[in-house]
């Protein structure tokens, strides 16, 4: 399913600007790949092309091509001819066996180079075997992926805004040796690091930009690819047989996060003039419509487990203007404030709307009230904040390690940059999807003319004079 074919980029939106302190992890799961065969308790085998995989692949996948020796996992792409295809390879998932939600998800991995092998370490959605689900709506966090011979890493969400979109950046790594790779994933935002050091940073805050796919479960793949939209198709067949070495792969989580508490509307203790009806956000199932000023829901016995700050979310829908929804405690003595609700364009387009509040310790009857109406609930959510910060769509993107952002994006004519002033006087170049060099130039701080391209996926690679590179791909229309 993994695909870069017709994404649409999305410019000046996921950057977080704020430092995260230290918090504590502690492993829940790991494979250290420390038997003589692959453990089945922890991975399936995907079989066979599957129509390229939604990428235009040229691999048959089989479960001959990994094996576990010397306490690594090693997944080999080998020439030879089978179920029609030219080359075979593996991929594993730990589908049905360990999911997870949230996270440090890190892999100590050693890729092959090579003109057409596709390395990748990634999670996809637990509910994508599910129709309202399908990929891209049920998520999928790329922690690594590499192509052809660069030492160029990438890390990336994929999910549904209105059509298919991703956010991606890219750090640099010595070849031919093992490194670890991770991301830490929290309700707020996902980072990515290599060997310890952080290279991208989205922001997931409150499902900024419908970005609510990151707040459940994912399971975990291992694969090498041969060809497809990314690398290209030209493949270097004097790189074959090529192996991708994992030596391990592990998942710890936060000791002191507790858990987002979900409060469906249709399941309050108390229901003061709402109609519960079908729902059409993901997940289905009821939500309150008919909404008007002064209705109200209570559910009895919350628990606010410490005193401090938590996060109220509320998820609505409006097709006229909106209104207004507040929050209260214990019949309305303690008042939580009030949240606008704007119009969304249809009942049935969604979104989440919030506002952070300051609690005791204790346990409530929490209410919801519609101060105005014009708008279905879906459901509200509690989550306790601790010290981690994360700001929304942070437009300077000239901080060293930061990645390039580009927009707009898809584009028509003229693709404006915004990246490390180190760049300056670099040299800039435009790839297709197969990898062919289609414009070269010098960056000079101006957009770049890309009206001559033929609509499709292009990867921007800039070039400083010390030799550090920044690389992001955009859609031409």
């Amino acid at each position: 399913m993994k695909t870069f074919t017709a994404l649409l980029g999305t410019a000046a939106l996921l950057l977080s600007a704020a430092a995260t302190q230290a918090q504590t992890y502690q492993q829940v799961w790991a494979d250290e790949f420390n038997g003589t065969t692959v453990n089945a308790a922890n991975w399936k085998f995907e079989y066979g092309n599957n129509n390229g995989w939604g990428n235009n692949e040229k691999q048959y996948y089989q479960a001959s091509n990994a094996r576990v020796v010397n306490g690594q996992l090693q997944i080999t792409a080998r020439r030879e001819n089978v179920g029609g295809f030219q080359y075979t390879s593996a991929r594993l998932k730990t589908q049905g066996l360990k999911q997870f939600t949230y996270g440090r998800i890190e892999a100590r991995i050693k890729m092959p180079m090579g003109q057409g092998l596709w390395p990748a370490f990634w999670m996809l959605g637990a509910n994508i075997d599910q129709p309202a689900f399908a990929w891209p709506k049920c998520g999928e966090i790329d922690v690594m992926e590499h192509v052809n011979a660069d030492n160029i890493a990438f890390g990336t969400i994929h999910w549904d805004n209105n059509g298919r979109v991703y956010f991606s950046g890219t750090t640099t790594f010595t070849q031919n040796d093992y490194h670890n790779y991770t991301v830490e994933w929290t309700p707020t935002a996902i980072k990515w690091f290599v060997d310890g050091v952080k290279f991208h940073e989205a922001n997931i805050a409150n499902g900024v930009n419908n970005t609510d796919e990151f707040q459940r479960p994912f399971f975990l793949l291992l694969n090498l690819a041969v060809a497809g939209d990314f690398p290209g198709q030209t493949v270097d067949n004097s790189k074959f047989p090529a192996t991708m070495f994992v030596d391990y792969v592990r998942v710890s989580q936060l000791t002191n996060a507790p858990a987002p508490r979900t409060l469906q509307a249709e399941a309050a203790n108390v229901n003061s003039g709402m109609i519960a009806g079908p729902c059409s956000d993901a997940g289905g199932g009821q939500a309150m419509g008919y909404i008007d000023a002064g209705d109200y829901l209570v559910f009895n016995n919350i628990n606010f487990a410490t005193s401090g700050s938590y996060l109220l979310e509320y998820r609505v829908s409006s097709g006229v203007n909106g209104g207004t929804i507040s929050s209260d405690l214990n019949a309305g003595s303690i008042q939580l404030g009030s949240t606008a609700v704007p119009g969304t364009g249809s009942w049935d387009n969604w979104t989440t709307v919030s506002r952070t509040v300051n609690v005791n310790a204790g346990t409530y009857n929490f209410g919801v009230f519609a101060q105005t109406g014009g708008y279905n609930l879906n459901w509200v959510r509690i989550t306790k904040q601790g010290t981690a910060r994360t700001a929304l769509a942070s437009k300077d993107a000239t901080a060293p390690g930061q990645a390039m952002t580009l927009y707009p994006n898809p584009v028509a004519d003229r693709l404006t940059l915004a990246v490390a002033p180190e760049f300056m006087g670099g040299e800039a170049r435009i790839l297709s999807v197969e990898g062919r060099l289609v414009w070269r130039g010098t960056y000079r701080g101006e957009p770049v003319n890309v009206a001559a391209l033929q609509p499709g996926l292009y990867t921007l690679v800039l070039q400083s004079a010390s030799g550090r590179k920044q690389v992001s791909r955009f859609s031409k229309q």
